[in-house]
Parts: structure tokens; C-alpha cells; sequence
């Protein structure tokens, strides 16, 4: 059942100091921001209105979560930290004498709403400040990045050794509970292990020409380890199968689920084993499809081109900013797919959540395509500056060192200071959960949190008449006040 709203305030808030009662930064201009009961709605499709145990109201898990994200806390830390601060506890809504939900209790919560719930909160987001008449489409930039998944770097032989581990210690718990108890299973951990350490021994030595041999040599021996562990996992879940058949309505949720893990993993170990097999040969894995991680199968491999990492091992995210620095528009999605086909959609998106197409687009190079420029002039949008690749021609180029495209071209290069805030100050340099969809909901998060400041002084500007100025950095909690006073200028050095 879901609880949108706080009981009243109790008598311990009546009570405190008038120096107590104000919000601290710019959490005045959030907390009205948020004080609509739009930011309810999102939520309503995943609780029921009448049936079920009341959850926690949701105007306290939404700033909660703000929080999270604009301080980049974890859930215990940021429970502790709303339960220690009286202004926090205000922000929050929650009473003075009434204990922070639980870490997991917000878990749970992010995990049944997911990626759906926060793009809702979005929409709301840019649906208020639109109605402020605080968000501007003159003019507005793209670019592309990568969210790294939260994976160690991978390699052939470390997937199969885990792979190996984690089949075993599966089939093990599903025996633990009563299934497949007579199908033989063994235990290749310690043989898969001894090899991968001896790959490294291997790789030690002087002679290049021999350590690789060698290590391709042993890499294959764990591959053919892998298969065995393979086969017998399928036999262990395929005899569990029969096992819940027969156990009908008895049968528990998470012995299915326990079984359903193991078929998925033997599964993807057994591509680990396809793709070490080709690279075995002398060929290069299709990226499109290479695992590089176990508990997270979305993840691929991205090469973005930069020089301390060539490669990066997580998902692609677009960003569409303005020139007030609210994100208008993002997306994350698997694998690498190329940049010019993303922008259309992107555009068409913001044309419908405004009413209105932006008056000038500008991206880098790797958009620039004729049929790009000419489905966003389809679109509505006036001006179009994004370099073509290659060498263009005489009319081309007398196109883009026109004053008004090479404007747009340097402005442009902002985003990517967009995107280096975006991963700096609210999490996406790396997602913290699994999946594409978790990945989809955390960076969902990191942008709420961010525009939801952009906007919250964009909107307490408009109404005062000030002038907007940049908003700093947020800092942690604990880094607040933490330091020594600063030294007066005529005081002695130590």
C-alpha cells in the first residue's frame, strides 16, 4: 500500500529554535521543487492503493534519495546521516522523534520501481520547470560516453576460473536443498585455480615467445575443464527440474530461483568458452556479444578512443544538455552502437516533451551524416552544426568555417564538461548495480538529482530576479566543517 505523504508534524519540531527551522545551501529551493504532488505519481503502478503492508511515505524516500545521489552516499551512510542532522530530518520530512527507514528498506524500494519509475520522475522534473518557463531549447548539445559497469578488467582465463567456482559452489546449494541429490557432480575449483596461477608464473618469464605458447596452452586446458563443469551443472539442474515437478505446490520460490541461476550461468560460461576458443585460434570475439562479467551479462567491451583507457567495460550513455546545463535528454543502452543514429530520436524526444523542436543542435564529428542534418531540419530545427568525418568538400567546408557553425562547434565542447560533472558529482563513472536496467536507474538517479539543482536555482533566480551563478560542487558530509580553521594573514607559519 502506498503512502504518499508524513503525519503531521509532532510537538518536538513546535518546540525548536528559530535558527533550527531553515534548510541549509540550496536545499530550500529543492525542497519546494519537490513539493509537488506530481513526484507521487511515478510511483502508484508498483503499490497497490488499498491491499498490502503501507510503505514508507514517498516524499521521504524521494529526498532520501536525492541526497544519496547529490552527496554520493551509500544507503547506511546516508540513514546515518539523516538520523544525526536536524536539517536533513526537516528536508526529509521525517519527525524529530521517528527513527530514518532502513538501509534495505530503500533497496527494496529501488529495486521494485526500478528504471521505470525514475524516468517518470524526470518527465515530472522537466514538465515543472517547463511550466516556470526556466528551460531554454535555442540551443542544444550532444555527446556520448561510457558508464563503466562495476566489473575488475576481464580476461579469458579469469572468467573461467570463476565461471568453474561459481558452478560449483550453485550446484552445491541446490543438493543443499533436497534436489539432484544423486547426480554426480564434481568439484573442479582447485584444478581450474591451479592453472590460473600458473599462467601467471608463466607470464613472468623473459621469453615472449614461450610464455605466450604456454599460456595460451594452459588457457585452453581450462576451457576444456569449463565444459566438463558445464555438463555436469546441466545435469544437476536438469534433475532439480524433475525435483520441483514432483514436488508441485511444494516446491519453495527459491529453490527455483537457485536452479534458474545455475542454467543461467552454466549458460554463460559456456560463451566465456566460445569466445576463448576463437581467441584461442588467432581471432578477435565479436564485442557485441562478449561477456565480460558474471553477475553482469549486459556489460560489453566500449572503445571510445582515449588514451589512458583505450578500452572500457560498461554501457553507452548519450547526454542533451542546454545552455543553462539541464540535461533535456539521456539514454543508456548496451554495447556500442554508433553515435549518428542516437541523435534523432534524442531530438524528436525533446520536441515532444516541450512542444517545440530546439532552434540549434550541434554534436562532434562522429554524428556528422547528410541524413542526420536533414531529418533534424525535418524535424523543426533551424540550425544544424555538426562536422562531417572525413575530408569535406569546397562547399562543405566554406559551410563549417562559417562564424555562426564554428560558435555552435566551440560551445559544444561543453558537454563534455557536462559529462565529466555528471561523473564526478553524481555517479556516473560507474554504475553500482547490476544490468542494464540497474544501470538505466542509477544514472536516472544522478540526473535527477543534478537537474533538480539546476532547476531548483533556476527557478529561485527567476522569482528573485538574480542573476543565475554557477552552482559549486557538493561535498560530502563529512567533509563538512572537518578541516582546520583558515590561518589569518599575519599570523606566523608553522
Amino acid at each position: 500500500m502506498l503512502r504518499t505523504i508524513n503525519p503531521q508534524l509532532t510537538l518536538w519540531e513546535s518546540i525548536l529554535p528559530e535558527c533550527c527551522l531553515g534548510l541549509p545551501g540550496d536545499l530550500a529551493e529543492i525542497d519546494q521543487l519537490l513539493d509537488d504532488e506530481r513526484f507521487f505519481e511515478p510511483f502508484r503502478p508498483f503499490f497497490d492503493p488499498a491491499i498490502g503492508r503501507p510503505s514508507i511515505p514517498i516524499e521521504t524516500y524521494l529526498r532520501m534519495m536525492f541526497l544519496k545521489y547529490r552527496y554520493r552516499l551509500g544507503y547506511e551512510p546516508l540513514c546515518r546521516e539523516v538520523a544525526d542532522s536536524i536539517a536533513w530530518r526537516r528536508f526529509c520530512r521525517l519527525p524529530l522523534d521517528q527513527a530514518p527507514p532502513h538501509a534495505t528498506t530503500l533497496m527494496k524500494i529501488t529495486s521494485r520501481c526500478g528504471e521505470r519509475a525514475v524516468a517518470g520522475l524526470n518527465e515530472a522534473l522537466l514538465a515543472k520547470a517547463a511550466e516556470n518557463k526556466v528551460i531554454k531549447t535555442d540551443k542544444v548539445r550532444a555527446d556520448t560516453t561510457v558508464v563503466e559497469a562495476d566489473v575488475c578488467y576481464p580476461t579469458d582465463s579469469g572468467l573461467l576460473a570463476k565461471g568453474v567456482a561459481r558452478l560449483a559452489r550453485l550446484a552445491a546449494q541446490v543438493k543443499a536443498a533436497g534436489l539432484a541429490t544423486r547426480t554426480t557432480a564434481r568439484d573442479r575449483t582447485r584444478s581450474v585455480r591451479r592453472r590460473a596461477h600458473a599462467i601467471g608464473a608463466w607470464l613472468r618469464r623473459r621469453s615472449d615467445d614461450a610464455k605466450a605458447e604456454e599460456a595460451k596452452a594452459i588457457t585452453g586446458e581450462m576451457a576444456t575443464i569449463a565444459t566438463f563443469a558445464i555438463a555436469d551443472a546441466r545435469h544437476v539442474a536438469l534433475s532439480a527440474r524433475r525435483g520441483l515437478r514432483r514436488k508441485g505446490m511444494s516446491a519453495t520460490g527459491r529453490a527455483g530461483a537457485m536452479v534458474a541461476d545455475l542454467e543461467r550461468t552454466a549458460e554463460l560460461v559456456e560463451r566465456v568458452v566460445a569466445q576463448t576458443r576463437v581467441r584461442l585460434a588467432g581471432g578477435v570475439p565479436d564485442g557485441s556479444t562478449r561477456v565480460v562479467s558474471l553477475h553482469d551479462a549486459d556489460a560489453r567491451p566500449i572503445a571510445k578512443g582515449r588514451l589512458g583507457k583505450p578500452v572500457e567495460f560498461g554501457y553507452k550513455a548519450q547526454v542533451l544538455d542546454n545552455a543553462d546545463g539541464v540535461v533535456l535528454d539521456h539514454t543508456v543502452v548496451v554495447g556500442n552502437p554508433a553515435d549518428a543514429p542516437m541523435l534523432v530520436p534524442a531530438i524528436a524526444r525533446i520536441a515532444a516533451r516541450f512542444g517545440r523542436a530546439p532552434k540549434a543542435v550541434t554534436a562532434d564529428r562522429g554524428y556528422g551524416e547528410a541524413k542526420v542534418d536533414a531529418e533534424l531540419e525535418a524535424l523543426g530545427v533551424e540550425r544544424v552544426a555538426i562536422p562531417r568525418r572525413g575530408k569535406p568538400g569546397a562547399a562543405r567546408q566554406k559551410v563549417q568555417r562559417g562564424g555562426a557553425f564554428t560558435k555552435l562547434v566551440k560551445w559544444r565542447t561543453g558537454s563534455e564538461a557536462r559529462i565529466s560533472h555528471l561523473k564526478r558529482d553524481y555517479g556516473w563513472a560507474r554504475s553500482r548495480v547490476d544490468g542494464i536496467g540497474g544501470t538505466q536507474a542509477w544514472c536516472g538517479w544522478g540526473v535527477l538529482a543534478h537537474n533538480a539543482t539546476k532547476v531548483g536555482a533556476l527557478i529561485g533566480d527567476a522569482g528573485t530576479g538574480r542573476t543565475p551563478v554557477a552552482q559549486p560542487a557538493a561535498k560530502r558530509p563529512a567533509d563538512r566543517g572537518t578541516g582546520p580553521p583558515p590561518r589569518r594573514a599575519d599570523a606566523p607559519a608553522a
